[in-house]
């Protein structure tokens, strides 16, 4: 052994030598460049903090201007430039005599003798970050067919979707293999879909108007809030004062649903930018590609509308302001039952869904000129979400007004690399609920402070550490502490620890919809006499490790990352669904802890060619009753496979494929023999594909298949021919509930 270390060190020498006299050999250049940066008013300034650099111990750093100057062999095709707003970008280089310019977020120029090209990936995790962010841009989104946010994450094998019940169509996520409302919601960081909207809510938020998420496990910043048990999927809206002025997309499916999207960006006047949104969706035809004698979706139509406008003051004044108006009308069921009919009355086993939801929200902000690390801002925001909803002979009412306000203030402590930032949050709920004829009235106020301080030691030790205190006027002090580190030994390596609390207010019949679509017998056993369903709250303690590495491989970019996130509750609310007549909902203060393992590898093994790999283990257990059981329905191992290609002809050929491994069903032991489950579901594959062309860079052409093996779980809804008995349960879903399903759409830009 030592011998060979030995040797390896030798080679490792001998290799260097040659190396320092190959570069000897050969004459150097003296580069010379600048990197700006576009801002929101559009004009240009220095990219302060880049590095440029071509091999790992030559680099420089451009000055306040944004210039640099480096020396480099003239066999060097490529420069490396680095910093935390882009992450890493790879400029390849041709002929270099002169000088190059750089202008960011997407325009590159040519100057004199240099022709630059330059690639951004469609999903970035940036080394610089203290909180791993996984960056999910606009041509990520644009592989698969996005039509709302729960199928936003076709190819993030960060994030699972899978159907709530038989008969909804609605899809829910999971992150670190824990139920989607564990997971923070956010609109450019303010609360998005919670509450009534935890997973109706998904479809509220159509994916061509997104431009951008940021995914991040465990625990997130203090200033978001205390929520966030998960982790946390920030979504960001197409800005008004960049990008397309007009945007047209329609989508057509063989199952039956049209979907129709535009977008209008209009400047009236210098500083005020705004754009209009606009969705439109139906459903005309019926499917039951299961054969069970049930509509695979609900037919119907939803519309959404959306306008915001943002104004760029002097003197670093911002404002923002912007309403969203959901409506949706759907119908489903049984083949047999008709959207005139009413499902408490009808013979048949219907349902209607019918949802209304206002949103508004305002920002108001400052940026000090002479001072540019200090600035403060006011969010605010307001909800108003009605729905009346009928599951066979099942109704649920409900109405909630929320309100939320966060003032921030971020200064320094004598030097820029001490930040601190001090604030002060108020959380305001109303929810009405009507089930089974049962009235449930819940309000909660929220008042809160809170201070984050970041130190960065050096480019390679970086932490933020974080408390807030905030008082409910049901459950009491909530303390919050967060603390998040990053180290880095080498410029192409970082690891990231974090540990924080989180608190979370349990909506039972909202998160639990495939309850509406059985027949159990409904058991809530209180364990406080106020309270939202006088149960107490929930609270975990988050723990989290993670690496990123970036390397080259044959000459070709390539990253891998690892991470491990431990989830402990404190207190949860458990749904239990372990015996066959019943949904008892009940507090846990009893074992009860999520792991979660991931490996994920990118790289792009021939030009243009991007391969993404992951694998991940998800071990969630909870203690129902007095026994310890895997958490139903969550598979402890999955596999992920993405890849995408692009010719020089504007082609675009994307391909996913999913690998899901067995999940733990409830009980169906004590039901008649011919109605029983399995206690554990096989494993299985999905595969889902797109093939899209652009045209002149305004017109885009695509066509996409999802589910392409078809495969579908067999007699999903149990007893579904009496759907009034006993045993009537169409919420035990493990698998895809639709068969293959073919897609084609069409873009349209105007510039």
């Amino acid at each position: 052994m030592i011998r060979r270390r030995i040797l390896r060190c030798f080679l490792l020498f001998v290799g260097c030598v040659c190396n320092s006299l190959i570069y000897a050999q050969k004459s150097n250049i003296t580069l010379k460049g600048i990197v700006l940066e576009k801002t929101k008013s559009n004009s240009e300034e220095a990219l302060i903090g880049a590095k440029i650099s071509f091999n790992k111990s030559s680099f420089a750093f451009v000055d306040k201007e944004g210039r640099f100057t480096i020396l480099v062999p003239d066999s060097v095709k490529q420069i490396i430039i680095d910093h935390p707003h882009i992450g890493k970008d790879t400029v390849q280089i041709t002929d270099v005599t002169k000088e190059i310019k750089i202008v960011y977020p997407i325009f590159i120029k040519k100057m004199k003798d240099v022709v630059i090209r330059n690639k951004r990936f469609t999903t970035e995790i940036s080394l610089l970050s203290i909180q791993k962010l996984e960056n999910i841009g606009s041509k990520e989104l644009l592989k698969a067919a996005c039509c709302n946010l729960s199928e936003s994450f076709e190819t993030t094998p960060s994030v699972d979707v899978s159907f709530t019940d038989a008969v909804t169509g609605y899809k829910q996520i999971q992150l670190l293999g824990l139920s989607g409302p564990n997971t923070f919601i956010t609109r450019e960081n303010i609360p998005d879909t919670r509450g009534l909207a935890s997973i109706t809510g998904l479809n509220f938020t159509p994916g061509q108007w997104i431009e951008s998420m940021q995914l991040s496990k465990g625990t997130g910043s203090v200033v978001n809030g205390f929520e966030g048990l998960a982790g946390q999927i920030n979504v960001e809206w197409r800005k008004p004062m960049e990008g397309d002025k007009q945007f047209y997309n329609i989508y057509q499916s063989n199952q039956g649903r049209t979907e129709a999207n535009a977008y209008f960006r209009l400047e009236p006047k210098k500083g005020l930018y705004g754009n209009f949104f606009f969705h439109g969706k139906s459903q005309w035809l019926k499917v039951d590609q299961n054969k069970d004698h049930y509509q695979d979706q609900p037919m119907g139509n939803n519309l959404i509308l959306g306008n915001r406008w943002m104004w760029f003051g002097k003197k670093g004044r911002e404002l923002q302001f912007g309403a969203k108006y959901s409506l949706q009308d759907n119908w489903g069921g049984s083949l047999h039952f008709q959207s005139h009919e009413n499902p408490l009355t009808s013979s048949y086993w219907g349902m209607q869904l019918n949802t209304k939801r206002l949103e508004t929200w305002a920002k108001i902000g400052k940026v000090y000129e002479l001072k540019p690390w200090k600035s403060m801002g006011l969010q605010l925001s307001f909800a108003n979400h009605d729905q009346d909803f009928t599951f066979g002979r099942k109704d649920y009412k409900a109405n909630e007004k929320s309100l939320y306000a966060n003032y921030i203030f971020q200064s320094i402590i004598g030097t820029t690399n001490r930040v601190i930032k001090l604030g002060a949050t108020f959380q305001s709920v109303h929810r009405d609920e009507i089930v089974l004829q049962k009235n449930f009235k819940n309000e909660e106020v929220i008042p809160g402070i809170y201070t984050e301080y970041a130190h960065s030691f050096s480019r390679k030790l970086n932490m933020v550490g974080g408390l807030r205190a905030d008082y409910h006027n049901i459950y009491g002090l909530y303390i919050t502490p967060r603390f998040h580190l990053r180290y880095a030994p080498h410029e192409n390596l970082a690891l990231r620890v974090s540990a924080g609390k989180a608190y979370r207010t349990a909506s039972i019949f909202s998160e639990n919809l495939g309850y509406f679509t059985t027949n159990r017998i409904l058991n809530i056993t209180p364990s406080k006499n106020k309270g939202f369903y006088q149960l107490n709250n929930e609270s975990a303690y988050n723990m989290g490790v993670n690496a990123t590495y970036k390397f080259k491989l044959n000459y070709r970019q390539a990253s891998i990352s690892m991470d491990y996130y431990y989830t402990h509750y404190l207190n949860q609310v458990i749904a239990d669904w372990e015996h066959e007549r019943f949904l008892s909902f009940y507090n846990s203060n009893k074992n009860s802890f999520a792991h979660s393992f991931q490996v994920q590898l990118d790289y792009e093994p021939i030009r243009k060619l991007d391969i993404r790999l992951a694998y991940r283990y998800n071990d969630v257990q909870a203690t129902y009753g007095n026994n310890l059981l895997q958490r139903p329905l969550n598979a402890k191992h999955r596999a992920f496979l993405n890849a995408s290609y692009t010719t020089r002809k504007k082609w675009s050929f994307d391909a996913t494929l999913h690998w899901v491994g067995s999940k733990r069903i409830p009980s169906t032991q004590l039901n008649p023999k011919s109605l029983q489950m399995s206690l554990n579901s096989p494993s299985f594959f999905t595969l889902n594909g797109q093939v899209s062309k652009t045209f002149n860079k305004k017109f885009d052409a695509y066509l996409g298949l999802e589910n392409a093996m078809n495969f579908m779980q067999s007699n999903p809804i149990i007893d579904a021919k009496n759907p009034f008995g006993n045993y009537f349960d169409g919420s035990l879903i493990w698998a895809p509930m639709m068969g293959r399903n073919i897609y084609l759409g069409m873009r349209m830009k105007i510039m």
